[in-house]
């Protein structure tokens, strides 16, 4: 008998309780569906730079979770292959960053994601693109 796959919902669930270095940058989900994950979340000066401005990191990073929240969220352990990231806009401590991680491709082994940081003002300040493995293994 074949395994269920679980919901979207419970796949969410599972994976923000055991990511703990989401939980660290204070990450909050707003919305989330298959291939489809935006979050936000806000600079803290402990995410600044020599320079005052955040840290390129921080931005990779949480563009890198919401990448693993939608390529997972078909319930297929998935895995980054290859991702990069341009920066566009600085960001200060106190800014509200939104990111939104979209699938843009879906093959059986293989998926494409798009993910774009904005500002408070809706300005992009990061675009991410992230190609994704499909293990055969089920999340969880």
């Amino acid at each position: 008998m074949a395994e269920s796959i679980p919901s979207t919902q419970d796949i969410l669930a599972l994976m923000l309780q055991r990511d703990r270095f989401s939980q660290w940058l204070g990450l909050e989900i707003d919305e989330y569906a298959k291939g489809y994950c935006k979050l936000h979340y806000r600079i803290t000066d402990t995410m600044l730079n020599g320079f005052d401005i955040v840290h390129g990191g921080v931005l990779f990073s949480a563009a890198d979770s919401a990448f693993a929240f939608a390529c997972n969220s078909h319930g297929i352990l998935t895995v980054a292959l290859d991702v990069s990231i341009s920066f566009t806009k600085s960001a200060k401590s106190g800014d509200l960053m939104t990111v939104e991680a979209r699938e843009i491709h879906l093959g059986n082994k293989i998926g494409v994601y798009d993910v774009r940081t904005t500002n408070e003002q809706g300005e992009l300040v990061a675009i991410f693109k992230g190609t994704a493995y499909r293990t055969s293994k089920p999340v969880g």
